[in-house]
């Protein structure tokens, strides 16, 4: 599996995408949080935290991550390098979970830079270093978890056709739903919307943002990974056979 993981991240880095990707994320924040008027303009915003950072981040990786992932298996597919990867003395557990480790850690490769506005927002916080570190560090954790369940599905939407874009499309279009869609849903059916909201990842990655990671919250990201994987691992192992 580790040839596997090591090898997407010199394919990444072999050509623009791995830059390409770590630059749009730091850009797009940066010029949200910093420069653009609105209401993730932390300096606007007269509060010494990081949300509008986290209630930022989701909208970009939904888009950025499936532009990741949607490559993994649909050019492999598309080049007929797929039969010859799945012939590997490699389990196809073990290729699933190396593709999938590949683009979470391009990806938190782009997380690791935002750490510097934690730095900035302590230093200009009245007093220095007035800010909540708690709910900070468990919206970064939250972070990770989110990362791995977008790049989950956008593994297994790579699986589906060697077409990219189908790839990308469907990624984009299942992290949507599986992030706002519940929340979305429980808003038209009142009586049932905290239970309808928490099948959500808003719900999970909000609560985690509190500052308290909560075994619920956990477990609730652990099987969305795990399921998609699930679902990539029982396409691969259709076309193998």
């Amino acid at each position: 599996m580790k040839s596997i993981v090591i090898r997407e991240i010199k394919s990444f880095f072999g050509s623009p995408i791995g830059y390409l990707v770590i630059a749009v994320f730091l850009i797009g924040n940066g010029l949200f949080l910093w420069v653009f008027e609105g209401e993730y303009n932390i300096l606007n915003s007269g509060f010494a935290d990081l949300s509008p950072f986290f209630s930022l981040a989701p909208w970009i990786l939904i888009f950025l991550i499936p532009a990741v992932t949607m490559r993994s298996f649909s050019d492999e597919k598309k080049q007929g390098t797929l039969e010859l990867l799945l012939t590997k003395p490699l389990s196809i557990w073990q290729i699933a979970s190396g593709k999938f480790l590949g683009s979470v850690l391009l990806i938190v490769m782009a997380i690791v830079p935002t750490l510097i506005y934690v730095w900035v927002i302590s230093d200009l916080g009245i007093p220095v270093g007035n800010i909540d570190m708690g709910s900070t560090m468990g919206s970064y954790f939250g972070l990770l978890f989110l990362i791995a369940a977008y790049s989950a599905i956008g593994i297994f939407t790579s699986t589906l056709s060697e077409n990219q874009i189908v790839a990308f499309i469907v990624s984009v279009f299942l992290c949507f739903f599986f992030y706002f869609g519940f929340e979305s849903l429980g808003a038209i059916v009142p009586s049932f919307q905290g239970l309808i909201s928490a099948f959500g990842m808003q719900d999970h990655f909000r609560s985690m943002g509190r500052g308290v990671i909560d075994t619920r919250d956990v477990v609730y990201f652990a099987s969305i990974t795990i399921l998609f994987l699930s679902f990539t691992v029982y396409n691969l192992k259709s076309i193998k056979s």
